[in-house]
């Protein structure tokens, strides 16, 4: 009786549950009605920041897949690692509507002529009714975001871009490779491109060295960008990272549930009503996760996240202020 309250008042517009931010569980529905599994994918590429090219070693806190840890091994074709993984998710949900979703390192860090079969392949695969695509800002040359444009007018596209923090000392900190203004510029070429292509910011919380006055200006300054999607990370400690090195040796602190929550609540009412969560937290592999040990809890998390904004009464993009 209480949730089915708070549905019912709940003042927030893109929501027909009791959340009261854009949920990406609601955005499927509105686009595709209902559900769709995103499949991972690992098509083999390398990052910037670990061939050499802006530096070496990569993210203090990426593990050796490149955040590709969930998606089938390279080894195999793409073709193969859909089939796998739909397989394994059909015992747990429908099936019928996927993503395929190149997760794993830089996919738009290879020429044109590799790029382009795979993601038509992609296209291609049975029941995909979009395609996602995780890369940097500093990776987007021009014929590849035409080529992207292209595709943005034949499926629902969404280019996932990872930012993390807009302060450059921060990026230099955890080797990110690029800057603020270079992650603007490879966002307003993808914007100018087509409006067709959605573009989804990666932010992550808890960083070395930030407060959440630093995390919140962030989320300001990605706010004014209006971007379709964003994704809200913790930091996680993995094992076999430099992050892990700095985490045994002292020289970083996990951040506590407490603050996390704190500081997801305040920036969701910063960030502009209609752009959709595509979450608040995430998943470290569980063998490998050093801290915080209290994010494996992930769903407790999110109730609390929940609670909180229901107690105070507040909704995502309350506190919006668009410049333009």
């Amino acid at each position: 009786m209480k949730q089915t309250t708070q549905v019912r008042n709940n003042p927030f517009p893109y929501s027909d549950t009791n959340k009261r931010y854009y949920t990406y569980d609601y955005y499927l529905k509105q686009t595709f009605g209902g559900k769709c599994a995103k499949i991972p994918l690992d098509a083999g590429l390398t990052c910037p920041n670990i061939d050499g090219r802006c530096g070496t070693g990569g993210c203090i806190y990426c593990s050796g897949r490149g955040s590709g840890d969930f998606a089938q091994s390279s080894s195999l074709s793409l073709e193969e690692q859909y089939r796998r993984t739909r397989e394994q998710l059909s015992s747990k949900w429908s099936v019928e509507r996927c993503i395929p979703y190149f997760q794993a390192h830089t996919n738009t860090y290879a020429p044109l002529f590799v790029l382009r079969p795979m993601f038509e392949t992609a296209l291609a695969l049975p029941g995909a009714v979009g395609l996602n695509i995780a890369t940097r800002a500093d990776c987007l040359p021009e014929d590849i975001v035409a080529y992207l444009a292209d595709l943005s007018h034949r499926t629902v596209l969404t280019v996932e871009l990872g930012l993390q923090s807009s302060h450059d000392r921060t990026a230099a900190l955890i080797n990110r490779g690029h800057s603020w203004a270079q992650f603007c510029q490879g966002y307003e070429a993808l914007r100018a491109a087509s409006e067709d292509i959605h573009v989804c910011v990666h932010l992550i919380f808890g960083l070395p060295g930030e407060s959440e006055q630093d995390m919140l200006e962030t989320v300001r300054r990605v706010a004014e960008l209006h971007p379709h999607q964003v994704k809200i990370h913790l930091l996680h400690v993995l094992k076999g990272t430099v992050l892990a090195d700095m985490y045994e040796r002292g020289e970083y602190v996990q951040m506590e549930r407490e603050d996390y929550i704190e500081t997801v609540v305040k920036a969701l009412t910063l960030l502009p009503p209609d752009t959709v969560i595509g979450r608040l937290t995430g998943d470290g592999m569980a063998d490998d996760l050093l801290a915080p040990e209290w994010s494996r809890r992930k769903v407790m998390v999110l109730n609390d996240i929940d609670k909180r904004l229901f107690e105070r009464n507040w909704q995502q993009g309350m506190n919006f202020e668009s410049k333009k």
